[in-house]
């Protein structure tokens, strides 16, 4: 082919030149370093063991920093000045947030009060309005507010506008209760309410007596209740040695009722006195403690009639016979007066 010469001449049985390696340098005669052994020591190794305990890394990790934090908190506040400083800044801090326009209470409102308990619930108030409602602890002043005789329960809330909300149930009178230090109104559940100088103050609640009285309202109330054919006579209950009634009528009639059972027995009672008429007879006391036995007691006229049907003296007030001579005088005053 055309570009390409090639020449075949006593040139081509030439060998190539001869190329000599570098000679390899000669051994040194310094000493080799010794290899540091990759192996760690045992205080190393111990403390990489110590490291993979979890409390050993929370200590490290969370207890020393935060020893060292306090320790250089203390050491720093250990100094009075700088100690009243940080602490009337936090307190200018507090009381810039407290008294701040959103939560400051303005007014309160009270519902279902009346004026006397409406009066004492203002008065208990901790501050005066407009105040900060952080200076108004609910729970405490609800305690406060509990601890009057007349609430049963109040709500507090703040409402949105500063208005603290008080809406209060009160007791409602069901009884009056008169015992030695005077008369006191009694709710349902024998819970005190108020005391009143005289029963004409709340002339339309039935009246309770005795000590202990205040503590059985409950079944007195369903006595009350029981006793609707004679209720026009009732003129109250009595607590004997606060365990039993007795119900007091007029004409100085008094009914004992049992330690238990007082309701079944009390309404035999009305079924008798319906049956027969017996209170309507002069008899002082219906004995009904024992239920297989009740006893009557008659009245001192009905007493007087029989002992005179049978010749024996008569029996005065106090229960002792009177002298036949006196008698005669009272019968001879009484027919001088009637002449």
């Amino acid at each position: 082919m055309q570009g390409l010469n090639f020449h075949r001449g006593q040139d081509a049985g030439r060998p190539a030149p001869v190329r000599h390696a570098p000679a390899r340098p000669a051994p040194s005669q310094q000493p080799r370093p010794v290899r540091k052994d990759p192996a760690p020591s045992r205080l190393a190794y111990r403390l990489n063991r110590m490291m993979l305990r979890p409390l050993v890394r929370r200590l490290v990790h969370v207890g020393l920093p935060a020893f060292l934090a306090a320790l250089v908190a203390g050491i720093w506040l250990s100094d009075d000045t700088r100690r009243a400083h940080l602490t009337g800044g936090l307190d200018a801090l507090v009381d810039r947030v407290q008294n701040r326009d959103e939560f400051l209470v303005k007014m309160m409102t009270i519902e279902g009060a009346s004026p006397v308990v409406d009066k004492g619930l203002r008065a208990m108030l901790p501050v005066e309005l407009p105040a900060s409602s952080f200076d108004i602890d609910l729970e405490k002043l609800r305690e406060r507010v509990l601890k009057l005789d007349a609430v049963e329960a109040v709500d507090l809330r703040i409402k949105p506008g500063g208005v603290l909300s008080a809406v209060v149930t009160e007791r409602v009178p069901a009884l009056l209760w008169r015992h030695a230090r005077g008369i006191e109104l009694l709710d349902k559940t024998g819970h005190r309410v108020a005391s009143v100088t005289s029963r004409e103050v709340r002339g339309d609640l039935p009246i309770i007596s005795g000590e202990g009285a205040d503590r059985a309202a409950a079944e007195a109330l369903a006595l009350i209740d029981a006793a609707g054919p004679i209720l026009p006579r009732l003129r109250g209950l009595e607590r004997m040695g606060e365990r039993r009634w007795d119900v007091v009528l007029d004409r100085g009639q008094r009914i004992k009722l049992p330690e238990n059972g007082a309701l079944p027995a009390l309404e035999r009672a009305i079924a008798i006195d319906r049956a027969q008429h017996m209170l309507d007879r002069d008899l002082s006391v219906v004995d009904l403690r024992q239920q297989q036995r009740p006893v009557v007691q008659l009245g001192l006229e009905a007493q007087n009639a029989i002992r005179r049907a049978r010749g024996q003296p008569e029996l005065g007030p106090d229960g002792k016979a009177i002298a036949a001579e006196t008698a005669k005088k009272t019968s001879g005053n009484g027919k001088k007066k009637s002449g």
